[in-house]
């Protein structure tokens, strides 16, 4: 190998900079994810996120216990629904979960999207990093050849060596 073939080798390999310069970085998740919703959206997001606390777990238990309560011990004539038939009651608790089950399963579709788009970037961040094995194992291969040139260099020059000293 001529040291002219040795230096083309070294010149198409590119160094860590100019890899760095080519690459775009990934975009952050969040960023992605944030602007990827409208104002609609994020309102469904947002009840899907605080309906299923326990905090509304809580407010709703409150309210259904204070809605009994008083329909049951109040005085009679201020009692707006009176048991036993509850049918007021009833009907906010069925209008209540008619409108939240499909808004619930909108915003569960929308932080499905969150999934995805975290999936997208894990993936460019694995490209992006096979490709960066790629050119470490080529510059690599490069310093397993250029060190076998030296290796057999240096053995012609050991044996011109020894023929020059007499023996």
């Amino acid at each position: 190998m001529t040291i002219e073939r040795l230096q083309a080798n070294v010149d198409r390999l590119t160094d860590a900079g100019e890899w760095r310069a080519a690459e775009r970085p990934v975009e952050s998740l969040e960023g992605i994810y944030a602007r990827s919703f409208s104002t609609v959206d994020r309102l469904a997001i947002w009840v899907t996120e605080n309906v299923g606390t326990m905090g509304f777990f809580a407010l709703l238990a409150t309210w259904t216990a204070v809605w009994l309560a008083w329909n049951t011990f109040a005085p009679a004539e201020l009692r707006f629904d009176p048991a036993p038939a509850f049918v007021m009651w009833l009907f906010i608790s069925n209008v209540i979960q008619i409108h939240l089950m499909p808004l619930i399963m909108v915003g569960q579709n929308l932080q499905g999207r969150h999934e995805k788009l975290r999936d997208e970037l894990e993936f460019q961040v694995n490209l992006k990093a096979e490709r960066e094995v790629e050119t470490v194992l080529d510059h690599l291969a490069n310093q397993n050849t250029l060190m076998l040139e030296i290796l057999k260099r240096l053995d012609r020059i050991e044996g011109g060596r020894a023929g020059l000293t007499p023996g």
